[in-house]
């Protein structure tokens, strides 16, 4: 009879702009999801997340279903904004108190907490000062994470640095669609670049700051089909694998950017200094991997930079999100990126 291991963690998880609401209460600075989605146009029904699910205020009540639910793990965020209004400087004491009750409560009903640092609210103010397109950013981060990991790492022990550089990126810098949305391909993987480094620099933070610390980071996959057998799309597959996947994958476990993506970059490649790479890959405790769907890819030379499309796969079952369900492509993409 097979089995989960004994220790299996079963939880849930959630980021903080998707829940908490509170959005300008007990001194929270905005951050540029407040910004974006309060530009009208920009989401849903021109939907915020001011109130969300009011976790900020209901958060005792919630943790009290993952109780009845027998959840053992709950990975929540950090607002980076509640806890450092202005992203550096003076601290949120309220916004730090939050945290901190927030993961006694959970402790209490034996739900073992992972804290994420960043999940994509980054305080306006940093934003108005370049935010992650400024190598000063690392900094700034590095600030807040020693910050959290002195007030809750007496308790928290699990440490997730980024979630998912690759929507950061793509969403936010590439087509527009998440905050701070922007269409800048040169601004993208210089972000990127600032995003690696500033996990490799928590991950130091939080070792020196944190008794015992595990810590990690959660990436996404998109592992990469061709259309169809022809040599063009199979190359325009391994393309798109390149940068979708390996680009974001490979520094922090490798130590080193996909050879094949820096070259095609040429000019739009962020400046790589000398030490960056050994930065970026400081040693981490486990590796988070979100799995949504697969890419079904073919060659479009007039598609910047990549040169390879997505196509929607024709008869097959999808999401409310427009993505196909898919369920071979978690197996396959760990196949794909941990075994060369």
């Amino acid at each position: 009879m097979l089995k989960f291991p004994d220790g299996f963690l079963w939880g849930a998880a959630t980021s903080a702009y998707q829940i908490e609401g509170a959005w300008n209460e007990d001194g929270r600075g905005p951050s540029i999801w407040d910004t974006f989605s309060h530009t009208p146009g920009k989401v849903f029904q021109d939907q915020n997340g001011d109130v969300a699910c009011d976790h900020y205020h209901r958060f005792r009540e919630d943790v009290a279903l993952m109780a009845q639910l027998g959840l053992n793990a709950y990975r929540f965020s950090i607002s980076w904004p509640r806890v450092l209004p202005a992203g550096t400087g003076t601290p949120n004491p309220k916004g730090l108190d939050f945290y901190s009750a927030l993961v006694d409560a959970l402790l209490e009903r034996g739900i073992r907490p992972f804290a994420t640092l960043y999940h994509w609210d980054l305080p306006q103010a940093l934003q108005d000062r370049g935010g992650w397109e400024t190598r000063q950013i690392c900094d700034f981060f590095g600030e807040y994470a020693a910050l959290v990991g002195r007030k809750l790492g007496d308790r928290v022990k699990d440490w997730i640095t980024l979630n998912e550089p690759l929507s950061v990126v793509a969403a936010g810098y590439v087509f527009g669609l998440h905050a701070p949305g922007k269409q800048d391909p040169q601004l993208a993987f210089r972000v990127a670049h600032h995003l690696h480094l500033a996990h490799g620099d928590a991950v130091r933070v939080l070792r020196a700051c944190v008794p015992h610390a595990r810590i990690g980071i959660a990436q996404v996959s998109l592992p990469a089909y061709p259309a169809s057998d022809s040599p063009a799309d199979q190359a325009a597959a391994e393309r798109f694998d390149g940068f979708a996947n390996r680009w974001f994958w490979d520094p922090p476990l490798r130590g080193r950017y996909p050879e094949d993506v820096l070259q095609r970059l040429g000019s739009l490649a962020p400046q790589i200094r000398d030490g960056d790479l050994e930065r970026i890959a400081a040693p981490i405790d486990f590796f988070g991997h979100n799995s949504y769907t697969r890419a079904i890819v073919r060659d479009d030379p007039s598609t910047p930079v990549v040169g390879a499309t997505m196509v929607a796969p024709e008869g097959a079952p999808v999401t409310e999100m427009g993505w196909e369900v898919y369920p071979e492509h978690l197996c396959d993409s760990l196949v794909f990126f941990f075994i060369d």
